[in-house]
């Protein structure tokens, strides 16, 4: 088992509840063409597929799809929406668990790489990913530009939503390169709110072309979101695109 920290069972029920704007149509349409494009002919994987948030939409559009998931709650959401013989889950971290066949797309969004706390562990990400690529075949992350720009001399927390019924900020290890993502959550009207908090490892994007690089990868493109727009030093996210060389 990595070091990522193991979703439970009350947070794999809200999960779609919560992430129902990331998951219409509109939101995920752009997502789903990129991936289905990449994939092609071929089959693709997904690394914490969660509770099938993008590979059930993407699986419907024709594409084959596999999944890897660490946490048990999680994968019995997905298995909800859609059978085995589907979609199958191989359950396990995404750092070492190996699915049988090839693929031509292995693809890890939503930031959930940085779920990997050490710089070895989010390596042997990337070795998993060739590992079970075919020649040619790709390797897409979806990542958070490290968001320090915003942090004034001295300050380590970051606020990134300030509204009626959330708050939510980042503190941030600027050694270890390690953030803190704390939610305060206004569940009901009576005035509680529910706070809960995860751990990541943030990367640069040189960071993880190193860690390809060392996986046998080769960058193909990176744009800031997956309309492919251009990447600039104000983007706050990148979709990056890695080949295994035929």
């Amino acid at each position: 088992m990595t070091s990522s920290e193991l979703w439970t069972r009350a947070t794999a029920e809200r999960y779609d509840a919560e992430e129902a704007e990331s998951s219409s149509a509109a939101a995920l349409g752009p997502t789903l063409a990129f991936l289905a494009e990449l994939a092609g002919d071929g089959r693709a994987l997904e690394f914490a597929i969660g509770t099938g948030r993008v590979g059930v939409p993407l699986r419907q559009r024709g594409v084959p799809v596999a999944g890897i998931e660490l946490s048990e709650h999680m994968a019995a959401v997905l298995r909800r929406k859609v059978d085995e013989d589907t979609l199958p889950v191989v359950m396990g971290d995404m750092a070492t668990t190996v699915v049988p066949g090839g693929f031509t797309l292995v693809y890890l969004v939503y930031n959930t790489i940085s779920n990997l706390l050490t710089q070895d562990e989010q390596v042997e990400c990337f070795r998993n990913a060739a590992r079970h690529l075919e020649p040619g075949g790709r390797f897409v992350i979806e990542l958070e530009v490290p968001p320090l720009r915003r942090l004034p001399p001295g300050q380590v927390a970051v606020p990134f939503d300030v509204s009626e019924r959330h708050l939510g900020f980042d503190t941030f290890d600027l050694v270890e390169q390690v953030l803190v993502s704390n939610h305060f959550t206004r569940d009901g009207d009576d005035g509680h709110y529910r706070r809960d908090n995860s751990r990541h490892r943030y990367a640069w994007p040189a960071e993880l072309d190193l860690m390809a690089r060392i996986a046998g990868l080769d960058l193909e493109r990176r744009v800031a979101d997956w309309h492919g727009s251009p990447l600039t030093q104000d983007s706050t996210k990148h979709i990056s695109v890695w080949r295994k060389p035929v």
